[in-house]
């Protein structure tokens, strides 16, 4: 009769053989994604930039696709989210142009729900690497305020609400945060809005043809964006530099 034996904890621990194997599928699955997200810019996101950006060819295609044309542009929505080389003003202002303003914010949004919950799902998934075929090492090294679990609803608030911020970069690393799905949706879509809103009340106007409104529009982002940028930079130089004190602090702690 055979006795059941209890493997040891060396025995059940994951052998460094197992994890290189694991790490490596891990990479190779980020690789591959990322091969797959540049076939998508290349062959469908540069094509498809052109053709939002010929405003009057795009709503022409809008108006005799109808229901088809707005699942396309949803679609469309969902690449730029998870293709992160793939720029979203363009098809912001385009939707204004083609929907108007109310339609086109709602387009915006739900797209925008859905691209940012498959990517948030991805990174849980895949982890690390899945970031890493998008963003350098060092580039996601220096976004320690994500780790800032106090003020970690708060800062990605912010950081959406604010035009300029490199919002792609934001929605693949958040999903390295303990921050759960739904309330990760919840703050980024209350702090698109705006930014979204403005976007497609000027492709709006210039659907309308009142071009000073669109200037007006167009020229008051462009202000925010660049304060933004200068915000988000400074909170990204203040935050490590914080870290990095709070570190020595507790290095000096232990040595007492």
């Amino acid at each position: 009769m055979k006795r059941n034996v209890t493997p040891s904890p060396e025995q059940q621990a994951p052998q460094p053989a197992d994890r290189r194997h694991a790490l490596l599928r891990l990479c190779l699955a980020a690789a591959g994604f990322l091969l797959v997200a540049l076939a998508l810019y290349f062959f469908i996101g540069r094509p498809m930039i052109r053709f939002v950006g010929d405003t009057g060819r795009f709503r022409a295609w809008i108006d005799s696709h109808g229901i088809y044309g707005r699942l396309a542009f949803l679609g469309m929505m969902c690449l730029q989210i998870i293709v992160a080389f793939i720029p979203g003003e363009p098809l912001e202002i385009a939707a204004g142009y083609a929907f108007g303003a109310v339609e086109g914010t709602l387009l915006c949004m739900l797209g925008t729900l859905i691209g940012g919950t498959a990517v948030f799902l991805f990174v849980r998934r895949f982890g690390a690497p899945l970031v890493n075929a998008f963003f350098p090492m060092e580039r996601i090294e220096r976004m320690r305020f994500l780790r800032d679990r106090r003020q970690l609803n708060f800062t990605i608030f912010l950081l959406f609400l604010i035009p300029g911020t490199p919002k792609d970069l934001l929605t693949y690393c958040a999903g390295l945060t303990k921050l759960p799905l739904s309330l990760w949706l919840v703050i980024t879509s209350l702090a698109r809005l705006p930014s979204i809103i403005t976007s497609t009340l000027g492709g709006s106007a210039l659907g309308m043809q009142n071009y000073t409104f669109a200037a007006i529009v167009f020229a008051v982002t462009i202000g925010i964006s660049l304060i933004g940028l200068l915000v988000y930079r400074r909170i990204e130089a203040r935050r490590p530099a914080k870290a990095a004190q709070e570190e020595e602090a507790q290095a000096r702690e232990k040595s007492a």
